[in-house]
């Protein structure tokens, strides 16, 4: 849609996007109409595509809103080159996601992550003492902003005897000593503390 507000001249165009995204991020995709279009229209069509972390995506759809709903207040303000600006911006870089599978925000993200001490590794020791549990159990690490960390944690709870759920928001500390860099991830452990099998 910011190309099309490129192309018309109709900024609002953008302020629609704009908030809609807003609103999905806020309310979760079931409000998000481009989301509705792809988990119904275009996913059971062409398959599923690779399970990927869920925040750096929904990162890049919050600098996106911002953007938006910046340009929309430099519109509203008089302000329009400063507004078109940022509107181009998103549509450049929205384009060269499209076209070449290029995410900025992701990146960005990503790069954030790893200043943060946040760097992938591989999973095949757990510390039992550090969550509390001294038999076998399902260890989930989550995130609040994780849509899809809440989707398993239900099926989860359904199907495992002990699941022991880690929001590595709040504890930052397990995150970097386990290195997750992906969320959802759920690791089935042993009482020994030994990772049996990788759940996601």
């Amino acid at each position: 849609m910011c190309v099309l507000a490129l192309i018309t001249g109709s900024w609002w165009f953008a302020s629609v996007m704009g908030l809609q995204l807003a609103i999905g991020l806020l309310f979760g995709r079931q409000f998000c109409v481009t989301c509705l279009f792809y988990f119904e229209v275009l996913q059971p069509r062409f398959g599923e595509g690779p399970i990927e972390d869920a925040r750096p995506p929904r990162f890049a759809n919050i600098l996106g809103a911002i953007f938006l709903l910046s340009a929309t207040t430099l519109h509203l303000a008089g302000l329009a080159t400063a507004g078109w600006v940022l509107i181009g911006v998103v549509a450049a870089l929205a384009t060269l996601a499209v076209t070449t599978g290029f995410c900025m925000g992701c990146t960005m993200y990503r790069v954030i992550a790893r200043f943060r001490g946040v760097r992938p590794g591989h999973h095949d020791h757990i510390d039992m003492r550090d969550f509390d549990v001294t038999s076998d159990a399902v260890i989930q690490f989550t995130h609040p902003l994780c849509s899809d960390c809440k989707e398993m944690e239900r099926e989860l709870r359904a199907k495992e005897g002990d699941l022991v759920v880690v929001d590595v928001s709040k504890q930052k500390d397990l995150a970097r000593k386990y290195h997750v860099d992906v969320v959802p991830l759920a690791l089935r452990v042993s009482s020994e503390g030994r990772v049996l099998q990788r759940l996601a």
